[in-house]
């Protein structure tokens, strides 16, 4: 370039030169390629990479780098770094003026000209590396940014915004994939491998490695370049790989929030979610998960609503890749079959509308109902029958042939249509579609919207959705549900004493202070299910597969129910203490007695209007009917709900009218007398009933469906035998 063209180009480059911004507007302007996600208290929760373009992370302070790192830096690429004012003249001097502007020639470019470059677009260099005006521009850049910056300013801006390898822009996201540590801890082979791809960043292996052996030798260091080689072999081969150290306490939440908020990169979100509570949640998922392995469980899922706020505090969408095929998959959001779970709402939909009370009784006896696919023939919780039960009774226990009873009082329709209406919306189809299997669970529900419609029964029928972030306005409450038919039906749900005919006094489902719960488990127990609340908290939780594979006997009071109970307890512990609530307006208490102590005598909760001091249970005597037998009945189809423990898996056979009755099922002798019990095997099956002389009085043909296969089942026989 001819020498009275200088001034030409000064004066070309001279205005973007006093455009170049500020440091602290450099720093302000930075942007992560994650979202960063807070819990309550301002805790770092989960980081979740949006911006697939670039790997970007929080911008690093000059004093959270090694000083390993900086003189790495200097050595190999400003040595007189402190001593220049921009432009290093001492090392254009010593080159050739031919390649001083060279593109492929670094050794004038100083790091703060370089710097210039990642700051300007119009000064980055192209295919063809930079041409003489942009070298100009950046000389004179480089000099403005002296006069204005500081050079630890300079160095610390530099480190963020210089790109390393592929992908990778600033030291952070570097030191992170890279080498698993804060750019702070950085040795001085890994700051030499760092510095190394400064100069080339998509070169091999070797050439890599060959930089960075110099560098440390530079340093004054003696090393041996086959041991560098190694560790940059290992270094490079993470560059793609996630970053080992980001923040992994709730990804499926994180996920599911920035998806539905349309979080941008760099942002950071306060949640609702309380890290400690989270992290405890997950450990216990995990641990329970390991203990069930045997059992062929792999998955589950937990959350916790603050009961007022409806703040979610907890959400464990999975227990991770240690126990899980499938630990993308969400269990809080993915759409599992709800078992019994969906009971308290039937007989609250009952109770409100005044067509029973707590103290009515149900039959529960063999049950057919035709339907359009069949025979339906309902089985309850321990697979046998009670006889006439008390509303609280087939609720607390979770008998299923009661329930379907209710809902042929309430009606499919109506059912569909009060969950609907409390946010269960995976119930597209009318209740026709669903039938009388609707109150025993045969639709599919998503855990975070059935915890909510429990936190609608523990807010005395007040509706609001979960709430996400603190920065979010509360929500004002919805009445959904009736206060007092919700009062009775919570109170029914705490009852130690109306769960006792199944789980038994003390189980899983027991606390020390007041609480109310239920489990449900889907066909074939492919899901387990607990759900129930405090005064304070809801906790929902799930386990089972997320392929839909059943598990091994493994009822909703071994599954899920041990982590409501371990989480529960948790939450509760720096909450106000939980007591029984306080009957609402328009419930009144009587005391009830039954006629051949069908049930004890106790004091029972009605609806204003619906109470009465004496419950009479009419029985139609036996001796009055023909011989026969009573269960099951001729063409039963029998759906088993297997939640319940393995010993209580019985079928009960009744006779009547038969004097040393004699039991014959496929042609082998089962047992003797008016009733005998049998552990359900799947398939079809020839039941006879013969007098004691052997004649035969009755025979009816059945099938099971929906237990667990033949070897399995043989191992749990095996094992109630032990």
């Amino acid at each position: 370039m001819k020498f009275y063209l200088w001034p030409l180009a000064a004066a070309l480059v001279a205005a973007p030169v006093w455009a170049n911004p500020s440091f602290k507007e450099v720093k302000s302007a930075w942007r992560s390629s994650d979202v960063l996600v807070l819990d309550r208290q301002g805790a770092p929760l989960q980081r979740i990479r949006v911006d697939m373009k670039t790997r970007k992370l929080d911008w690093v302070g000059l004093q959270d780098i090694s000083p390993a790192m900086r003189h790495a830096l200097l050595i190999s690429e400003d040595k007189r770094f402190y001593q220049h004012s921009g432009v290093d003249w001492s090392g254009v001097a010593a080159a050739a003026w031919g390649n001083v502007w060279n593109s492929k020639t670094r050794g004038a470019s100083t790091i703060t000209m370089q710097l210039a470059g990642l700051l300007d677009e119009d000064l980055k260099a192209r295919n063809q590396g930079r041409s003489v005006w942009q070298k100009v521009g950046q000389s004179w850049s480089a000099t403005w940014l002296e006069r204005e910056w500081s050079k630890a300013e300079i160095l610390e801006a530099y480190l963020n915004k210089v790109s390393f390898r592929g992908e990778i822009v600033g030291l952070s996201a570097l030191s992170h994939t890279l080498f698993g540590k804060t750019p702070a801890g950085l040795n001085i082979t890994e700051a030499a491998i760092a510095t190394a791809l400064i100069r080339g960043p998509n070169a091999s292996v070797d050439r890599v490695a060959s930089r960075a052996c110099k560098i440390v030798q530079d340093l004054g260091r003696r090393v041996a370049c086959s041991s560098i080689k190694v560790d940059t072999e290992i270094a490079i081969s993470r560059s793609k790989a996630p970053n080992p150290l980001a923040e992994n306490n709730a990804p499926h939440f994180a996920r599911k929030l920035i998806s539905q908020q349309n979080i941008s990169a760099g942002s950071t979100v306060k949640t609702t979610l309380s890290l400690p509570l989270q992290q405890y949640a997950n450990t216990i998922l995990k641990r329970h998960l390991a203990a069930l392995s045997q059992r062929n469980v792999q998955d589950g899922a937990v959350i916790v609503l603050d009961n007022r706020s409806g703040d979610i505090l907890a959400w464990v969408g999975s227990a991770g890749a240690a126990t899980s095929n499938a630990a993308d998959v969400d269990g809080v959001t993915a759409l599992r079959q709800a078992g019994s779970t969906l009971k308290p709402f039937l007989y609250q939909l009952a109770i409100e509308k005044k067509y029973l009370s707590a103290a009515s009784l149900l039959d529960d006896s063999p049950l057919a109902l035709q339907t359009g696919g069949g025979l339906y023939a309902p089985q309850n919780y321990a697979k046998d029958f009670k006889g006439f039960v008390s509303v609280r009774s087939a609720l607390g226990a979770s008998l299923n042939v009661p329930a379907v009873r209710a809902i042929e009082m309430v009606g499919a329709n109506a059912l569909r249509d009060r969950l609907f209406d409390l946010g269960l919306s995976s119930l597209q189809q009318d209740g026709d579609y669903y039938g009388a299997s609707l109150a025993l669970g045969a639709a599919d529900m998503r855990l975070i919207e059935l915890t909510n419609a429990y936190r609608t029964l523990a807010n005395a029928g007040l509706w609001s959705a979960p709430r996400w972030t603190v920065a979010e306005a509360a929500a004002k409450p919805t009445a959904k549900l009736d206060p007092a038919s919700s009062f009775i039906v919570s109170d029914i749900l705490s009852d130690r004493t109306a769960r006792a005919r199944t789980f038994g006094l003390e189980s899983a489902l027991s606390t020390r202070y007041w609480s109310a719960v239920k489990t449900g488990t889907s066909k074939d127990m492919r899901d387990n299910w607990t759900v129930g609340f405090s005064r304070n908290f809801t906790v929902g939780v799930w386990v089972g597969n997320a392929s839909g594979e059943p598990m091994w006997d493994v009822s909703g009071m071994y599954g899920a129910a041990p982590v409501w109970q371990a989480v529960l307890d948790f939450a509760q512990q720096s909450a106000p203490a939980s007591r029984a609530p306080t009957p609402p307006k328009y419930v009144t208490s009587r005391q009830v007695r039954y006629q051949d102590q069908i049930e004890a005598t106790r004091k029972e909760w009605f609806l204003a209007g619906t109470e009465r001091d004496l419950i009479v249970a009419e029985t139609q005597p036996e001796q009055n009917q023909a011989p026969g037998i009573i269960a099951p009945l001729d063409g039963s189809i029998f759906a088993l709900d297997p939640d319940v423990p393995p010993n209580n898996q019985r079928m009960v056979f009744r006779a009547r009218g038969v004097a040393n009755a004699q039991w014959w099922l496929d042609g082998k002798q089962i047992g003797r007398g008016n009733q005998t019990k049998w552990f359900p095997w799947p398939g079809r099956h020839q039941l006879e009933l013969r007098d004691g002389q052997g004649k035969m009085v009755e025979t009816v043909k059945f099938e099971v469906r929906g237990a667990v296969l033949a070897d399995k089942l043989s191992a749990s026989i095996k094992a109630v035998k032990k």
